[in-house]
């Protein structure tokens, strides 16, 4: 893994974001003299998410349990009912997005992440606080993603757990395929039953083959609906079985409705922060 990556500048009102992006990594720049975001729901997300504050105030992330965690953030995929909390006033943050297959060798524990918001020192350790110590040190964004990238690939060449080829290859065909292929098809694809594939894609990845496309097709279907699409055109195009389908899925990775995720101000920086085909 190098330190290298793409970068861009975007900006929506109020907001000033730049992001870096290269296979597997992703990251967004934050920043926003006087935003009003004092409670902001997180939207589940097919990726690992870390969360460096920045800012002046203390930007909380609080899981469903109640549990709150600062300053260094790391939100397992499909986090229930997490919330931001404390975004008011100067604001700023470095957002890290890791594909799961990359989140098992640097961050570890996949299975212990599943659905949680950790503390990145009960991971990193005081190298956690290293990164943060250095990213409020640099000015710029790019020498902050240069801060973060640096780090992921000393910890990748360190690494002493790769994931299988066999869940890498699972991981990619849901995620090629909108999430709509069946777990039997994929077990056969990789000539394992289908309870081999549930134990080690759940010990490396952090969810289930099933709740993993879930996931993604979720992801596609709230971008979809933030982007406009009525409700009943995603539930086709997303492969939901109606409407109503669509509707308990998004409630359930969501908390929220179709209607309430469509306005998230979270998929409105997402949208813009990382802008894909979906």
């Amino acid at each position: 893994m190098s330190a290298g990556g793409d970068r861009c500048k975007v900006a929506v009102p109020g907001w000033q974001i730049e992001t870096y992006a290269r296979p597997g990594v992703a990251m967004a720049g934050y920043g926003d003299e006087a935003n009003e975001f004092g409670d902001i729901a997180l939207i589940p997300h097919p990726t690992l998410t870390v969360l460096f504050d920045l800012g002046e105030r203390p930007f909380v992330v609080e899981d469903a349990g109640g549990a709150r965690q600062r300053d260094r953030v790391v939100a397992g995929l499909a986090p229930v009912r997490a919330r931001g909390r404390g975004l008011a006033g100067r604001s700023e943050c470095l957002q890290l997005r890791l594909s799961p297959l990359l989140g098992y060798p640097l961050l570890g524990a996949a299975a212990d992440l599943r659905g949680a918001v950790v503390a990145l020192d009960d991971l990193w350790g005081r190298e956690a606080v290293r990164i943060q110590e250095r990213l409020r040190a640099a000015r710029t964004w790019p020498d902050r993603f240069a801060v973060v990238a640096a780090a992921l690939a000393r910890r990748h060449r360190d690494a002493v757990r790769t994931v299988d080829p066999e869940v890498a290859h699972c991981w990619r065909r849901l995620t090629a395929t909108g999430g709509r292929v069946r777990v039997d098809r994929l077990a056969a694809e990789v000539g394992w039953s289908r309870t081999r594939l549930w134990s080690r894609f759940g010990a490396q990845v952090g969810i289930t083959p099933k709740r993993a496309g879930r996931l993604i097709r979720f992801d596609r279907a709230v971008h979809r609906l933030a982007a406009g699409h009525p409700a009943a055109s995603v539930a086709i195009d997303c492969g939901y079985v109606d409407q109503s389908h669509l509707h308990r899925e998004v409630t359930s990775f969501a908390g929220a409705t179709p209607t309430e995720v469509a306005a998230s101000p979270f998929l409105a920086l997402d949208h813009v922060a990382w802008p894909t085909r979906r």
